[in-house]
């Protein structure tokens, strides 16, 4: 007993010396309270000029973003364009392969980057439930002394709209996603990184499962589970029910970043276990669906868009989230 108690006695210090430098710690589902102090010391260190105030918000922002984490049990999968049939009622889909043979049944991407239908085998890793918040990506900027972008716009009434801190952030390059996760990490110590795009569309498909739509039902209930054809700007984040990982906005809001750079044959030469992509290229890759596509074209679960990793202005159709290269349960 008195080994065990030596042994917790700088946490306890640890514990006290944090909540004396600011307020009480923030309570955490999943990280214990020594774990947590440990994150407001990390940030007190990388963060120094931060007031007690900002370092409490950082603090509230990293242990939520971990706490947001679905851990995704990992497993083997058919990756790509697995094909559906011809005709259907995307407010009742039909159970895949809808009672057809495989040649009867359509392509669900109109890209054909995607057409090569492989098998991936992924270990275990969590996944963000939501997309990163345009609150939480501004705390990021204002950490890091960097200006808030837009600021001239955020002012005018008629834009407010757009700048709304439940909605998905936007990003002006993939970099800055990039960035942000690997912020997450360095001040929670966990390995915290953008999801690769095998990560993604496994988590999306309830962990590779064949379903047509990455919503609660598989099927598009407009208004619950997806956004009305009529709807044009960004939502929050959690808007909508989450697929049956509870993921939520895997279609219809925001495009996400994956790690992965783009190359179209990929799939083709792609490693079964754990792939992560080309070693390098010109493109990176985004995943999903913006609000402004029509649903039942814009194939959010299998297809592939080969962009930039940079643009000349921050756009609401693309964000990102976060995810722990992690195999075991925190």
């Amino acid at each position: 007993m008195l080994r065990q108690s030596v042994i917790a006695l700088p946490f306890a210090m640890l514990l006290v010396g944090c909540e004396a430098e600011s307020g009480p710690l923030p309570s955490s589902k999943v990280l214990s309270p020594e774990k947590v102090a440990s994150i407001a010391a990390t940030i007190q260190t990388k963060h120094p000029s931060l007031s007690s105030e900002l370092r409490d918000k950082v603090l509230s922002t990293v242990v939520q973003s971990i706490d947001n984490m679905v851990f995704v049990e990992g497993g083997q999968f058919d990756m790509g364009d697995f094909r559906w049939a011809c005709e259907y009622d995307e407010k009742d889909v039909c159970k895949w392969p809808c009672g057809q043979e495989p040649e009867q049944l359509c392509n669900i991407s109109r890209n054909g980057d995607d057409d090569f239908v492989h098998p991936v085998k992924l270990s275990s890793y969590y996944f963000s439930k939501f997309q990163v918040s345009l609150g939480d990506f501004d705390l990021f900027f204002i950490a890091n002394g960097k200006p808030l972008f837009d600021a001239e716009k955020r002012q005018r009434e008629d834009l407010k709209f757009r700048y709304q801190p439940d909605l998905p952030a936007p990003t002006q390059s993939w970099q800055q996603a990039q960035n942000y996760c690997g912020w997450l990490g360095s001040l929670s110590g966990y390995a915290v990184d953008l999801p690769t795009e095998a990560q993604w569309e496994y988590a999306a498909r309830s962990r590779g499962q064949h379903v047509l739509f990455p919503t609660d039902s598989g099927s598009l209930d407009y208004g619950k589970n997806f956004p009305l054809d009529d709807e044009g700007d960004n939502f929050s984040i959690n808007k909508f029910a989450p697929n049956p990982l509870g993921i939520y906005g895997l279609a219809g809001n925001s495009t996400d970043w994956v790690s992965d750079w783009y190359d179209q044959d990929y799939y083709k030469n792609s490693s079964l276990e754990n792939p992560k992509g080309p070693s390098s290229g010109t493109q990176k890759i985004r995943r999903g669906s913006t609000v402004l596509e029509a649903s039942l074209s814009s194939a959010a679960i299998v297809r592939r868009w080969a962009v930039e990793p940079s643009s000349d202005r921050y756009s609401g159709g693309t964000s990102f989230r976060c995810a722990i290269q992690r195999n075991t349960p925190l």
